[in-house]
């Protein structure tokens, strides 16, 4: 199964396809200095697999490319996040004031 995770900047969004067949997405808004991500959703029949996580990770790895923050308003970024130390320190909510 070929998997391809793209950032969709047209549609403000983070995509997954498998087969050339839209499996998922991750809708943001890109503030310049922050990525606010709003909602993720992955299609029906895609459940389970790992998708939504791989998604994420790759948004983060941008992010962290591009030294930028992201935060996030939609639950399941949030508690991927939460979940994976190495990424905490992209979260805008976490940073020092």
């Amino acid at each position: 199964m070929a998997r391809t995770i793209r950032n969709n900047t047209a549609e403000s969004r983070w995509e997954i396809v498998e087969d050339d067949v839209l499996a998922g997405f991750a809708e943001y808004e890109d503030t310049g200095e922050l990525v606010v991500f709003t909602h993720t959703e992955i299609l029906p029949g895609n459940e389970g697999k790992g998708i939504a996580g791989a998604l994420i990770k790759e948004a983060m790895d941008d992010i962290r490319a591009r030294e930028t923050l992201a935060l996030p308003i939609c639950p399941f970024v949030q508690a991927w996040i939460d979940k994976h130390l190495d990424y905490q320190d992209l979260d805008y909510r976490k940073q020092p004031r």
